[in-house]
This record gives structure tokens, C-alpha cells and sequence, in this order.
């Protein structure tokens, strides 16, 4: 039975507005819930109790449930909602083999309903498929991170699913579903009730369905404090990207550990454009970098259209800042870039001077310390954290993502907040701005500038604590290069 309808609702209350989540934030929101405490299984046991509330109310008591279940965690939610409902006849099909369940806490879901001698079927082959008769059908086959239209197994099953004169109850988002943009497979599940999970997910609303929002116990910090989900929604799976440090002159340290710790982050080459007076210096950094000299002695106007087409060509994710230096000409020079290239920059150290009354169509992450944050026009104060809301109401004036940095980082593009907790009271020590700047470039190669901003500002820290354990309050910022690549993977002692 198909509704014509989509409404929505929180908690049994019926509301007008969600905020939207999709299925990757999701899943980095599950990782961090757990790093603060809440177990995966503690959230499974509340998802699936949602979902046998939500099949009580379509359904009278020793009415018969199908539960169909995929080998993910979506299906755990499932078996876990099997036990909440022993005044009805339930049988739960599972597509696929036991042994092959994807996920311990799933598996161990599973084994509970097999001690506990409940009626339950694997289909290892589609041909194998006859869904029961029944009043309610839980849809459980595919979670958030499936896109693009079933294979068998699950298209047999979706296709009796809709056939069926049943209530279809669908659990987090119906199989078939893609919650990161909100496309539905032509032979996706039709659900008439959806029990989704947390936050609402971009495009259900359009779905002829109706929509309950449930709070299964994620704490808010999951989402306010950046954590491992973070770190893992922006981790470069190969190596890849060529941030191009546009840097130097007055200082040479700081575009060269800018270049390093992009490389440290997973970029496949680090370019640095810098005075020819000084390049030698910055060489002479690392032999991994590769120096693109120019004649002038500092940066000025006269240079920028051969940076901006070195940029253009190349699509590089540009550092901009780091050791540039305050001369009229150079802030001039920073000025004309910026206003003139579309793409992405990381705004850093002195040339943050010049945002607040730029006119760009470029993508702009702004990573200025306590001090530079004020000189730009954000609040004045050692206390980011506490001020994350003025920082956040500045990034949306200002209009651009702002990673200020402190000894939390807070990381907001004017509407998203995030805090990054991570690091040290060593890190006082100068560059490790630089190295944060480094890191941030080379993860906006794979990831959206935004989550990219957040879990840079999460790597950098990590990478301090790292070499805190052995160097205390002595160490320095080319000290954390070596343990970027920890931070960011995960080391063996992790």
C-alpha cells in the first residue's frame, strides 16, 4: 500500500523544517559518537526499537512483519527491531549468507535472534526469494551508503516489496536511495513510512512518504567537536594533488614547511613560488620540494598573472601567505590574485590583510591565529571556542570558511560549525600554522573545503599531541612533519 503523501515528524511531534544530513556526514557523525563514548551497538539497539515503534503503529498486535535484511548495519537495525516486536508473527529474511554479515555488531544481532530461536531465513540466491504474506514489510536491504539502482539479490526483493498489500516500513532510507544527493534507483523500494535516523536526509521530503526523524542517542558533540568521522570523510585514499605555495621573501621557514606538510597530508608534488634571493634558502628546506623562482624581491603586481596562469593551468589548490610579508606592493600583488582566481586558496598569515573587502569568485579557506582574526574584523579574544558563535556570524559576513586558530581551532563557513579540540600547549611554537595551512591544501584536493578545513585543523593537532608524548614543550613545527601521515592513516600504535 502506497501513500500519496510525504509529511514529516520528530519524535511522534510533527515539524516544518529539518536540518539535512547526508549518509557520508552521517556515517562520520557515527565514528565520533563513538570516539566520545556512545557505542555503534548502543545506537543500533535505539534505531531498531524506533523502527518496531514505527511498525506498531501501522500495525495491530499478531499482525504478521517481513522483515527483509540486508548484511550491513542496516540490517542490524533490523534484527534488533525483530526482538521488539514479539506480540506480532515476524520472520526476517536476510539476503545473503550469515557468515558474510559485514558487521560484528550486525552479526552479533543476528546470532541473538538464532539462540533466541526466532523465525528467520537466509536468501543466498534471488531465485530463492518468496516474501510471506504479511501486513507490514521492513524494508532494511541497503543503508546510506548505497547509490544506483539494486542488483539482485535485493532488485527480486524490492520488486515483491512493492508488489506487495503491504505497509512498507524502510529503515533509515529506502534501499535504493542515495542520501548524499537524494536520487532513487528506478527499481528502488517504495516505502509508504520512513524511520531515519538522527537528522533528516537531503531529498526524502520528495519521496511519497511519510518521514520520522528519530533521536536514537547521537550526542550534539558528535557534530560540534570534529573527530575521527572528520578525519575519515576527508582521508585521501591515494596520492594525489600539487598545491602550489605562493610564499616568501621577508621569511623562508614558513612556505616551506606550508609545502611540507602538504606532502606530509598525501599531495603528490608541493610547488613553491618565491624570490629568487630567498629560493635557494627555501630549497634548501627539502629536497622534496620543487621552487619556482622569480626576480623580484619581494612579491608584487607585476609577477601576478604568471602565478595566476601556473595556477589556471594546473588547477592547483593554492597556499597563499605563509612568509610574504606586509609591503604595500606585496599586499597589492595578493589582492590582484585573489580577485582574479576562481579557484581554491588557502588564505594564510599576511595575506589574510586583504579578504575583508575582496571581491573573488575564488574558494577561500582563511586560517588566521587570535591576532589576525581580529584584524580582519572577527571578535577579539583568547577564547575561540567560546566565541565560536561570533566567529561563525563573521565567516558569514565575511563570506568565506574561516579556520581560526587557537588552542581549540574553530573552523565555520558562516552557517556549519565546527571546534577541533586536538593539540598541545607546544604548538605555541611558530609554523605550526604553516604546517596546518600545508595540510588543509592537500586534503581540499579529495575532499570539500569545508570538511577538509575541519579535519586539517584535527590532523595538525593530533600530529602535535603525537610528538608531545616524547618532546614535551620542546619541540618544533618541522618536528610534526614526520607524524602528519599518523595522524592522518593511523599508526600502529593507534
Amino acid at each position: 500500500m502506497k501513500s500519496g503523501v510525504s509529511s514529516a515528524i520528530f519524535n511522534g511531534r510533527p515539524v516544518e523544517r529539518f536540518r539535512m544530513i547526508t549518509g557520508e556526514r552521517m556515517a562520520a557523525v557515527d565514528e565520533n559518537a563513538a570516539a566520545l563514548g556512545v557505542a555503534q551497538k548502543q545506537l543500533m539497539e535505539s534505531s531498531g526499537h524506533a523502527v518496531a515503534r514505527a511498525v506498531r503503529e501501522v500495525a495491530e498486535p499478531d499482525s504478521s512483519v517481513a522483515i527483509v535484511a540486508g548484511r550491513g548495519n542496516n540490517g542490524g537495525d533490523a534484527f534488533v527491531t525483530a526482538r521488539f516486536l514479539d506480540d506480532y508473527s515476524v520472520t526476517t529474511l536476510l539476503l545473503g549468507k550469515a557468515e558474510t554479515i559485514g558487521t560484528e555488531i550486525a552479526r552479533e544481532n543476528w546470532d541473538a535472534l538464532q539462540q533466541s530461536e526466532y523465525e528467520t531465513r537466509e536468501i543466498t540466491d534471488s531465485s530463492q526469494f518468496d516474501l510471506p504474506d504479511c501486513d507490514v514489510v521492513v524494508d532494511a536491504m541497503l543503508g546510506t551508503g548505497i547509490s544506483g539502482d539494486l542488483r539482485e539479490p535485493a532488485a527480486t526483493a524490492a520488486e515483491a516489496i512493492n508488489d506487495a498489500d503491504a505497509t512498507v516500513v524502510a529503515v533509515d532510507v529506502p534501499s535504493g536511495f542515495d542520501a548524499n544527493d537524494g536520487d532513487h534507483a528506478g527499481n528502488g523500494v517504495e516505502a509508504d513510512r520512513i524511520v531515519t535516523f538522527h537528522d533528516t536526509k537531503p531529498g526524502l521530503d520528495e519521496l511519497t512518504a511519510d518521514v520520522t526523524v528519530t533521536d536514537i542517542g547521537i550526542p550534539a558533540a558528535a557534530e560540534r567537536y570534529v573527530g575521527p568521522g572528520d578525519v575519515s570523510l576527508a582521508r585521501p585514499d591515494g596520492r594525489d594533488g600539487r598545491p602550489y605555495v605562493i610564499g616568501g621573501g621577508p621569511y623562508t621557514g614558513a612556505p616551506a614547511l606550508a609545502a611540507q606538510g602538504a606532502l606530509r597530508a598525501g599531495a603528490e608534488l608541493a610547488f613553491v613560488a618565491a624570490p629568487d634571493a630567498v629560493a635557494g634558502e627555501i630549497q634548501g628546506y627539502s629536497e622534496d620540494l620543487i621552487v619556482q623562482p622569480y626576480a623580484e624581491d619581494v612579491l608584487t603586481p607585476e609577477r601576478t598573472e604568471e602565478l595566476l596562469e601556473t595556477a589556471e593551468q594546473y588547477d592547483n589548490v593554492v597556499v597563499l601567505g605563509p612568509g610574504l610579508g606586509i609591503a604595500d606592493e606585496t599586499l597589492e600583488a595578493a589582492k590582484q590574485f585573489l580577485e582574479s582566481y576562481d579557484g581554491r586558496v588557502v588564505v594564510d598569515a599576511d595575506a589574510l590583510r586583504v579578504v575583508p573587502d575582496l571581491e573573488t569568485d575564488a574558494t577561500l579557506v582563511c586560517t588566521p591565529n587570535r591576532v589576525e582574526l581580529a584584524r580582519m574584523g572577527g571578535p577579539d579574544t583568547d577564547d575561540l571556542a567560546g566565541a565560536a558563535d561570533k566567529i561563525e556570524s563573521f565567516a558569514a559576513e565575511l563570506g568565506h570558511i574561516v579556520l581560526a586558530k587557537g588552542a581549540a581551532d574553530v573552523i565555520t563557513d558562516g552557517e556549519r560549525t565546527r571546534i577541533s579540540r586536538s593539540g598541545t600547549v607546544g604548538m605555541k611554537v611558530g609554523g605550526t600554522g604553516d604546517t596546518l595551512a600545508g595540510i588543509v591544501a592537500a586534503l581540499m584536493e579529495h575532499a570539500e573545503p569545508f570538511d577538509a578545513a575541519a579535519a586539517g585543523a584535527q590532523v595538525n593537532g593530533l600530529a602535535g599531541e603525537r610528538i608531545a608524548t616524547t618532546e614535551a614543550f620542546g619541540f618544533l613545527a618541522s618536528d610534526m612533519l614526520d607524524e602528519i601521515p599518523a595522524a592522518l592513516w593511523g599508526g600502529v600504535d593507534e
